[in-house]
């Protein structure tokens, strides 16, 4: 889903949260990143990756991708998104 036009960089909380297997991470980027590369990417608790989500360049609007968690083990994870340079990190917890 793409809304042009947004007020500001954001990154929502989740939806649902907390989720099994599956969630929906909402984000607005507010400048067109033509040469700033987006990325949103999924850590566990000690800070090792474990999903890229998102990797490319993308215009101005408001983007949501659905995570998969089914092959990760409950637990609590944190998510980073990164926009040129905007960047913010919440929480998600995965309950199977």
């Amino acid at each position: 889903i793409e809304i042009t036009n947004p007020d500001e960089y954001q990154l929502e909380q989740n939806y649902p949260n907390p989720f099994n297997p599956v969630t929906k991470i909402k984000f607005s980027i507010l400048k067109s990143a033509e040469v700033n590369v987006t990325t949103l990417k999924i850590y566990d608790i000690l800070g090792n990756e474990v999903a890229l989500l998102v990797n490319e360049t993308k215009p101005a609007g408001v983007y949501s991708v659905k995570f998969n968690a089914d092959a990760l083990p409950s637990g609590t994870y944190l998510y980073r998104i990164s926009a040129g340079e905007f960047s913010q990190v919440k929480k998600l917890l995965l309950l199977k």
